[in-house]
């Protein structure tokens, strides 16, 4: 069959022809309908090999960790699913035993330091072997071919979103920075799930626009020079209950830490490797305000962002490539060029 790999250390990943995998006592084969491209994804073959001796990696791996597919081939001792049963997969491993998984919070568990698609083969292949059924999520309506970002972009911002929920009251504020495939997701589920305004910041004209249609009630263009007091202009002073920071370089985290309101919380999700250049405590505790930020989400957002997928609740924009054009899609993933998520097809 065909996978998308890494085949070495700090090199780009390939395309090759590997056996099929058959699934073992308690596993599961899964026919790939889609995989969902990441921007972690990109980050791959600049990682050193230490990555195998401190995080139990193992080279070659398979890329890719947003799957939808078909239930293809049950192995020995699994019952209670059948073949053809179309599904979607959580990203994040969890044992579902430790004190973090136990408290809600399996995407902080340390099986997690490594899964399908980073360190164990991943979903941009003709099929794919799970060693259990636990991240399996049966499918109604949604099409397994574009489930796949929902399991992760439509997670990681569904669990950003409930994390803050609870400071989004009507007339409360929420701004959000980043308006690209995560961003996209969480303004839908702000309209969904609370009552607040929301503000929206880009850098992207497309993606501004894009968000407008999504339900945004202000979009500003991230690169003007007084976007902080634009939006405390818009608050009337009184700036941001909420703040979800999908880029997190250190001009988005300056921003969000001016405009938080008293008892606000900024939620840092974007990777963009910013620092805080100002004393922490009349940032944040002067304001009482918090900040948090997390690695992907829960077996449980998952769920939940699948059911309203599943309910046709989401818009969920899409650009396929054949996985023979796996390398073009992520040239322009690196580019931003994708105004949805990039979704390779075997």
């Amino acid at each position: 069959m065909r996978a998308f790999r890494m085949t070495q250390w700090q090199s780009p990943p390939e395309l090759v022809e590997i056996d099929v995998p058959e699934p073992g006592p308690g596993e599961v084969r899964i026919k790939v309908a889609g995989n969902g491209l990441c921007q972690s994804d990109l980050h791959m073959p600049e990682l050193p090999a230490a990555m195998e001796q401190f995080m139990g990696w193992k080279m070659p791996f398979t890329l890719g960790h947003e799957i939808g597919g078909w239930i293809d081939r049950l192995g020995p001792g699994v019952d209670g699913y059948k073949e053809g049963t179309p599904v979607a997969l959580v990203s994040t491993r969890s044992c579902g035993a430790c004190l973090e998984c136990d408290a809600g919070y399996d995407n902080a568990c340390e099986m997690n330091q490594r899964g399908r698609g980073y360190g164990m083969n991943g979903g941009i292949a003709d099929y794919i072997v799970l060693e259990s059924t636990r991240p399996l999520i049966p499918l109604g309506k949604l099409d397994p071919k574009i489930a796949g970002p929902l399991t992760d972009a439509g997670t990681t911002s569904y669990h950003g979103v409930r994390r803050v929920q609870e400071k989004l009251t009507k007339g409360r504020t929420a701004l959000l920075i980043g308006a690209g495939g995560l961003g996209g997701f969480a303004i839908q589920y702000i309209k969904i799930l609370t009552g607040a305004r929301l503000i929206v910041a880009d850098i992207a004209q497309d993606k501004l626009a894009r968000a407008k249609e999504m339900g945004a009630d202000e979009c500003l263009d991230s690169n003007r020079e007084d976007l902080a007091g634009e939006i405390m202009k818009l608050t009337e002073g009184r700036g941001c209950d909420a703040v979800l920071d999908f880029v997190g370089n250190d001009a988005t985290i300056a921003t969000s830490i001016n405009v938080l309101a008293k008892l606000a919380t900024y939620a840092v999700i974007g990777a963009g490797q910013g620092k805080l250049e100002m004393p922490l405590m009349a940032a944040i505790a002067g304001k009482n305000a918090s900040i948090i930020s997390f690695i992907g989400g829960t077996d449980a957002d998952t769920r939940a962002a699948i059911s309203l997928g599943d309910q046709g609740l989401l818009r969920n924009d899409v650009e396929f490539f054949d996985i023979t054009d796996s390398n073009k899609a992520f040239e322009r993933l690196a580019a931003g060029k994708m105004v949805g998520r990039g979704i390779i097809v075997p």
